[in-house]
C-alpha cells in the first residue's frame, strides 16, 4: 500500500480549503492509498543536517496542497516523490518567474516592474511611461503573488498606474496589456499528468477578473485543439503533475493568462462531473509505481 503525506497549511482554516482536502483523501481511501494529513507546521527539519523531526519513515510520496516550498525541497532530499514538484511551485507562485518560463508560448505583453526597496522609492518612475507606451492604456497591473483574482488591478492612465505602484513599494509586480475583448471573461482547463481532465467558462458581468471569487459565474467548456494544446504545453514546460490554466480569448487567439499550481477543483468538478481529485490520485499511482 503506497503511504503519502497530503501537506496543507497549518494556519489556513478556510472550509473552502477543508473540502478540498477532504476530496483528495477520500479519492485515495477507494483506491487502498494511505494518504494522511499533514500541517507543514508539523513538518520541522534541521535544515542544518536534513534531519527531519518526525517520522519520515516509509513515505513514499507527498501532494504539497501549499506552497511551502522550502518544505518540499527538504522532503525531496529525503527521496519522497512529491507532487506537485516545489520548484513548479515555486515557479507559479510568481508570475513574473511563470512569464519567464513560458517564453515563447502565447502570452499578453508583460513589463516586469523594477525591483526597488522598501523606504528607497522609485525616483521619477519613468519607466511606467514607457510601459505605457509600449502596453497601451488601460493596462493591468498585478502583484507577483495572489491568488482568487486578488491583487489583480485595472489603472486608465499613466498616474494611476505610478500611483498604484508606489502605493506597493517593494513589493513584485508586473504591468501587462489589457486585453479588452476578454474582459470578465476566461477559459479554466484543468490538467492532470499532461491531459486536459476538463475546463469551464468563467463569466464576469460586473468585473473585468473572470474569477468565480469576485462574483462570476462558470459554465461547462470544451477547449479547442489551440486551446487545448497550449494549456498542455505550459504545464509541461513548468514541470507540472496538475495544475489550472487560464487561458484569455483575444482578437488574435488564445493567450496564457495565469498557470494555477494549487488550483481549486470542487467548482470545476461541481460545473463539470468530472472527477478531478480521483485524476490527481490515479496519477500519482502511476508515478509512483515507475
Amino acid at each position: 500500500m503506497k503511504k503519502g503525506l497530503l501537506i496543507t497549511n497549518g494556519f489556513v482554516g478556510e472550509n473552502s480549503f477543508k473540502k478540498l482536502w477532504g476530496s483528495l483523501l477520500e479519492a485515495a481511501q477507494k483506491r487502498c492509498m494511505a494518504l494522511t494529513c499533514a500541517p507543514h507546521d508539523t513538518l520541522l527539519f534541521d535544515a542544518a543536517s536534513g534531519k527531519p523531526l518526525w517520522n519520515a519513515g516509509g513515505v513514499d510520496f507527498a501532494i504539497l496542497w501549499d506552497k511551502d516550498v522550502r518544505l518540499g525541497y527538504q522532503l525531496q532530499r529525503l527521496g519522497i516523490r512529491v507532487f506537485n514538484p516545489p520548484e513548479a511551485i515555486e515557479i507559479c507562485d510568481d508570475k513574473s518567474l511563470t512569464h519567464m518560463a513560458l517564453t515563447g508560448l502565447p502570452m499578453p505583453p508583460t513589463i516586469i516592474v523594477p525591483t526597488t526597496y522598501k523606504y528607497v522609492g522609485y525616483g521619477d518612475m519613468s519607466f511606467v511611461d514607457k510601459a505605457v507606451e509600449y502596453l497601451g492604456l488601460p493596462m493591468i497591473i498585478k502583484e507577483c503573488r495572489g491568488s482568487f483574482g486578488k491583487q489583480v488591478y485595472l489603472v486608465e492612465t499613466a498616474a494611476q498606474a505610478k500611483e498604484m505602484i508606489l502605493a506597493r513599494e517593494a513589493t513584485p509586480m508586473l504591468m501587462q496589456r489589457a486585453m479588452t475583448e476578454s474582459f470578465g471573461r476566461d477559459i479554466r482547463i484543468y490538467l492532470v499528468g499532461g491531459r486536459v481532465i476538463a475546463a469551464m467558462e468563467r463569466r464576469n458581468d460586473g468585473d473585468f477578473r473572470a474569477n468565480i471569487a469576485n462574483g462570476g459565474s462558470s459554465a461547462a467548456y470544451t477547449p479547442t485543439a489551440e486551446e487545448a494544446e497550449l494549456a498542455v504545453s505550459a504545464v509541461q514546460r513548468l514541470g507540472l503533475d496538475f495544475a489550472g490554466v487560464d487561458i484569455l480569448q483575444s482578437d488574435g487567439g488564445p493567450l496564457i493568462c495565469e498557470v494555477n499550481s494549487n488550483a481549486h477543483f470542487h467548482g470545476m468538478e461541481q460545473c463539470t462531473g468530472a472527477d478531478v481529485a480521483g485524476a490527481i490520485m490515479e496519477h500519482i499511482i502511476t508515478e509512483t509505481e515507475n
